[in-house]
């Protein structure tokens, strides 16, 4: 028990003194529809309407994760359509809510969409539970007519050739189902946003031999409205070598507060890290941290090989800790130039899940997991306490030395997210839900954790692989993927989940 109290007081510090970045909130239109034929028929029919409709937004603007923007009239008739549509036009929107208030025909509701131009989501939420049926009248009948025009307008938008989101049936007060949809949709839309107003860099090439990191960078701008920043190693040398003394000194203290630095175990390539190893690997982020400024950067994919320890084969090699520290605020760093796997670290950061980079490493077959990591760059709050550095005298596989973040995730659930590419060039997320056991990991300078998958972990891998994911990924801490599976949505990107099992046992 004191152990684990330890561990959530030293995770509350390392957030604290990393200071995330803020993002910007996605924005949801949100209008009402209804039939002016009965407001004369029906006296007072029409505010009882508009009541719940401004209670709705209300609640949405409390508890939604995002810009709420209504269009305070109801779209009654088409006239009104239109200036809703108009409004919206000029409003940037990301998703809009399409509040059905009581029949309305079809009209009242398609030059909204239209002009929004953004994805719609349908909303029928009852105000009653069910009416009094003894004490019935034509005035309640409509009061609670919330689904009846919902076929009617995914209809036109089918023949509109319009994509409708998602719909949403349910009780408008207290039913914590259709709540937890539309606040998930609200959520999701900061996401949407967070995204489509990105610019990654891309530093370096690809590692050399992976054809599964091989991407066209023109295809993020196409699908996820994006943009990729092609950089030079000159520079960040440039921006290196601005770096003053005062900087690394104040960059070292940081460090050290972050990480602690064990001593070696039996593995012979690792030490001791030493106040003198953190110079370099300290400018090297100072360095990252302007090119970042400089850039107007949201993230990076990076990877270049150097030679005979010349100058860029030692900025690559000391980028380890630096990178790590920039994921962790919010600017998600993914080496090899893994392009796509960025954008997924991207994806599984604004969800508040962390995301890792991260790969598949040996299988225990006698307690059934397997050990999950890379050699860098982490996220830092998906750590379980406080992450260590260890010196590598070697990078296996690449060249140089230095410093490497090594720790195990949180225990409890995980999801992972492979986003990889069809032979059409379109997007494919891969997803799975798993949970992260407690026990030791290797101690190689690399971060890993004990994935358990259903049903068991030798046939997750084969589901896994055969859905031709890249071997990267974006691991997480707790189950996001419903959320993920309505951002494939939003982005039209093919999505498959595959650990069903896990998902009937939540």
């Amino acid at each position: 028990m004191e152990m684990g109290k330890l561990i959530y007081q030293q995770n509350l510090e390392i957030e604290k003194l990393l200071k995330r970045r803020e993002y910007k909130s996605g924005r949801v239109g949100v209008f009402s529809i209804g039939h002016y034929s009965y407001w004369s028929q029906f006296p007072g029919l029409k505010e009882k309407i508009m009541k719940h409709y401004y209670w709705f937004i209300e609640n949405l603007k409390e508890k939604g994760k995002c810009k709420i923007i209504p269009f305070l009239d109801m779209c009654d008739n088409s006239h009104k359509a239109f200036e809703a549509g108009n409004f919206f036009a000029t409003e940037n929107l990301d998703l809009i809510f399409c509040y059905v208030a009581t029949y309305s025909p079809s009209a009242n509701a398609l030059p909204v969409i239209q002009r929004a131009k953004v994805p719609c989501i349908l909303i029928g939420l009852q105000p009653t539970l069910g009416m009094d049926y003894e004490n019935a009248t034509t005035a309640i009948q409509l009061e609670n007519d919330n689904v009846t025009s919902l076929p009617e307008i995914a209809g036109v938008l089918l023949r509109a050739d319009i994509k409708l989101l998602d719909v949403i049936v349910g009780y408008l007060y207290e039913d914590q189902r259709a709540w937890n949809k539309i606040l998930d949709w609200c959520e999701v839309s900061t996401v949407c946003n967070e995204v489509k107003n990105s610019r990654i860099g891309l530093l370096g090439h690809v590692y050399e031999g992976m054809l599964d990191m091989n991407s066209d960078p023109t295809m993020f701008d196409a699908y996820f409205k994006l943009h990729v920043e092609h950089i030079e190693m000159d520079d960040l040398k440039k921006l290196i070598d601005e770096v003053k003394e005062e900087e690394v000194k104040e960059k070292i203290e940081f460090i050290k507060k972050i990480f602690d630095f064990p001593a070696p175990k039996v593995d012979p390539i690792t030490d001791k890290v030493k106040e003198d190893d953190l110079i370099w690997p300290a400018r090297v982020s100072c360095g990252m941290d302007k090119l970042f400024e400089r850039f107007k950067l949201t993230g990076l994919a990076y990877y270049y090989r150097g030679l005979d320890a010349n100058e860029y084969e030692r900025i690559h090699a000391a980028m380890i800790i630096g990178n790590s520290l920039l994921t962790s605020r919010g600017y998600p760093v993914s080496g090899e130039l893994d392009l796509k796997n960025c954008v997924a670290m991207l994806i599984m950061d604004r969800f508040k899940a962390g995301g890792s980079f991260a790969e598949f490493h040996p299988i225990d077959f006698r307690d059934d997991f397997v050990l999950v990591g890379h050699d860098g760059p982490h996220h830092l709050l998906v750590a379980d306490g406080k992450p260590v550095l260890r010196k590598l005298k070697v990078y296996h596989g690449k060249r140089g030395f230095g410093p490497s973040v090594e720790y195990k995730l949180k225990t409890g659930p995980i999801t992972m997210l492979g986003l990889t590419q069809k032979s059409n060039g379109k997007f494919k997320m891969v997803v799975a839900e798993g949970k992260s056991l407690p026990g030791p990991i290797p101690a190689t300078g690399n971060t890993n954790t004990r994935g358990k998958f259903k049903p068991d972990v030798r046939t997750f891998i084969e589901r896994w692989t055969k859905e031709g994911p890249t071997h990267h990924f974006a691991l997480g801490v707790g189950y996001v993927a419903d959320k993920i599976k309505k951002l494939a949505d939003y982005f039209d990107i093919e999505y498959v989940y595959t650990t069903p099992e896990e998902r009937q046992e939540k």
